[in-house]
């Protein structure tokens, strides 16, 4: 315990799509928080992100909420801005967003799905870092981990603005953590496989598909143990990124997916 101890930690989509387990961005907030961090805790359903912060304070951890719309450059600035003016600083910047519903193959996707797609997925990332760096290079400190996803390495079927959404994230990543090394900042990717949250399942049971079907048809794309991942599995990952313990790791895309992207050939 404590390996974040002392950190402000800004988790973007700390909130989580209504499900029957945990999601990315609600379970790397209550890590945080149990390694010793104050938790900015940012969602565009504010009550959302409440409730992560009445289950970060329920374990006696110090959390606090924010209402953002990514999409919106002037919101993000501000945001930053406030939780600055509030904690002093911000240590940690973990955007964990990202959209991918009414995607298509690359012949039928359409000009709005890919701009929503990109504007939520890589353009929202940007305005903030574009609006935290600066604070960052000032302190001569920070850690930056942005999720993207094992699409953007792997075959994906159907899911065009997804993946070239996260592969433009990949790059991004890696030209913030070389543009920022001599600023002491560190950047990095989590890809995240075929996890067993919200987001991932519960589009496939509104639209009619059965739950433990869907779960079954996932499990065996694994090839770690044919069993998806979970959310505490990326917040693991994020909390090593974000510690000391990774202090001399930047510019990597890290996979936390049970093997996935190493199917070649």
């Amino acid at each position: 315990m404590g390996r974040l101890a002392g950190k402000i930690a800004v988790v973007v989509g700390g909130g989580q799509t209504p499900g029957a387990t945990i999601g990315n961005g609600r379970a790397t907030a209550l890590r945080f928080a149990e390694e010793g961090a104050a938790v900015a805790v940012l969602d565009k359903v504010l009550e959302s992100a409440r409730e992560t912060v009445s289950l970060i304070e329920a374990a006696h951890g110090s959390a606090a909420a924010y209402e953002l719309d990514v999409t919106d450059a002037a919101a993000c600035t501000a945001v930053a801005d406030k939780i600055i003016s509030d904690y002093g600083r911000i240590d940690v910047l973990h955007n964990n967003v990202g959209v991918g519903f009414g995607d298509a193959g690359p012949l039928r996707v359409s000009d709005e799905t890919w701009d929503r797609v990109f504007d939520t997925n890589a353009k929202a990332v940007m305005y903030m870092c574009r609006a935290v760096v600066p604070h960052m290079r000032s302190r001569g400190s920070g850690v930056i981990t942005n999720i993207s996803s094992v699409a953007a390495v792997c075959s994906a079927h159907n899911i065009t603005a997804y993946k070239a959404s996260k592969a433009a994230l990949n790059a991004y990543t890696h030209a913030l953590a070389m543009n920022n090394a001599r600023y002491g900042i560190r950047a990095n990717v989590i890809m995240p496989g075929l996890m067993n949250t919200p987001m991932a399942i519960e589009g496939y049971v509104a639209a009619g598909q059965d739950r433990q079907e869907v779960i079954e048809r996932r499990n065996r794309a694994v090839p770690l143990g044919a069993a998806m991942g979970s959310a505490w599995d990326v917040a693991n990952a994020a909390l090593f990124l974000a510690s000391d313990e990774a202090g001399f790791i930047t510019g990597v895309e890290l996979p936390v997916d049970g093997g996935q992207s190493a199917k070649i050939g």
